[in-house]
């Protein structure tokens, strides 16, 4: 009953979505393409019994492709379909993928759309990455006995009292997970009181630990690095949000005062604000330079990264890493992918998305926690830039930690053969 009156109340907003995406299509072309795959109709078809992994958005494609590339690797005959939510996601799979990953958009959360999507796709797993869960898409499942799993499942206290007001629709979705492969013992604690069947749940630890750095990227990096000057300091905000790039650009004068050559390199997370920055930017009379527009000159301060899929060679080209959506409540983004560079890595007080990596980290000497407010966050990158010992020995201990965990994707791989029948 409560998925009845869920649908009923998303078929009443429909009209209201379908508005706000055509309206952020005027910021990103893709919201207002392909609109028939979010309808639920397939446009090519693959062959069925095919992996299917749905990745919500960029940071979830990410998180997927190790286990994409191994599943692959291991299994090419059997077809992969990957599904996002945002045009982002979409971009990201083509750039990691090409065509070797069959990409759709994720139909809208209506029993008729997911049920057409599910008898034309016939896949023969669905996973999951990490808490993209829709009360119909799973029933669909159900219904057409496709199992389900959960990978790299991770789940925050505050997203767990989400779920604990609305037992009546958390509780069927939970039951209708074949396996839940989670990050830590401690989002699997949270799925077990939520009412997931204790049988059902493994502690796999994160996939973004298995991450590839592909050959080449330490040397595009030190290219870059050579084109805005070797010997200049570089601190680098990967992945921001709004009023992010804004607190470091306020911060910026006072930095140069005892970091007269520092270069600002901001990697705004999202697309529709790589304009914004620049002119944020400019409006504090910084001289600006954006990727797209060419090589750094000297007198360049800041340096907008206006592109898509270089985090890894921008982060390479970096003295100092602080992380992005933990200055503001967002929850923080993935701190492994500097440590995988042996780079020194800063995160905010919001990282509650990343909590156990951060503490583990932390507690490995690879990752320093600070704080939002301006003047504590000015004296620890005052701090950080000055050692250049404690960031080489940061970097090093980052590098040995990602190591250390390697192995989740392996388990992953058997956890997708044995529910697809491959063993």
């Amino acid at each position: 009953m409560a998925r009845f009156f869920y649908s009923l109340l998303f078929a009443l907003l429909l009209p209201l979505i379908l508005l706000f995406m055509a309206w952020q299509g005027q910021k990103n072309k893709g919201w207002r393409q392909r609109w028939s795959e979010r309808f639920g109709r397939v446009v090519h078809r693959p062959q069925p019994g095919g992996l299917w992994i749905h990745a919500a958005s960029v940071g979830e494609v990410l998180a997927a492709a190790p286990l994409v590339r191994a599943f692959r690797q291991q299994h090419p005959a059997i077809p992969l379909i990957m599904t996002t939510f945002t045009p982002t996601g979409s971009a990201q799979v083509r750039r990691l993928f090409g065509t070797g990953v069959y990409h759709m958009y994720l139909p809208l959360d209506l029993p008729w759309m997911v049920r057409r999507f599910l008898r034309t796709l016939q896949p023969a797993l669905l996973v999951i990455i990490e808490r993209e869960l829709w009360p119909n898409m799973l029933a669909a499942c159900e219904e057409q006995g496709v199992p389900v799993l959960l990978a790299n499942a991770r789940l925050s206290e505050k997203s767990a009292l989400t779920y604990q007001k609305y037992p009546k629709l958390a509780l069927p979705m939970l039951q209708q997970l074949t396996r839940v492969a989670v990050q830590d013992a401690t989002d699997g604690e949270r799925y077990l009181q939520l009412g997931l069947p204790e049988q059902r749940l493994e502690v796999t630890g994160s996939v973004k630990f298995d991450i590839d750095v592909p050959e080449g990227v330490v040397q595009q990096g030190a290219a870059l690095r050579a084109q805005w000057g070797a010997q200049r300091p570089v601190l680098a905000l990967a992945s921001s949000h709004e009023n992010e790039d804004e607190q470091l650009l306020d911060l910026y004068p006072a930095l140069l005062e005892t970091c007269p050559d520092l270069l600002l390199l901001l990697i705004p997370r999202h697309p529709e604000r790589f304009e914004a920055v620049t002119n944020a930017a400019l409006t504090r009379q910084l001289k600006v330079q954006r990727r797209s527009k060419g090589a750094v000159s000297p007198a360049v301060q800041v340096y907008v990264a206006d592109s898509m899929g270089e985090m890894l060679t921008l982060l390479a080209a970096a003295d100092l890493v602080l992380m992005g959506g933990s200055l503001i409540p967002r929850g923080g983004h993935n701190p492994i992918e500097p440590a995988a560079l042996g780079k020194a890595t800063l995160v905010g007080p919001y990282h509650h998305n990343f909590a156990q990596i951060v503490a583990d980290l932390q507690q490995l000497g690879a990752l320093q926690t600070v704080p939002a407010e301006p003047q504590e966050l000015l004296a620890a990158l005052r701090e950080w830039l000055a050692d250049n010992a404690g960031r080489q020995a940061m970097g090093a201990a980052g590098l040995a930690a990602v190591e250390a965990n390697r192995g989740a994707v392996a388990r992953l791989v058997g956890h997708c053969e044995e529910l697809m029948r491959l063993r």
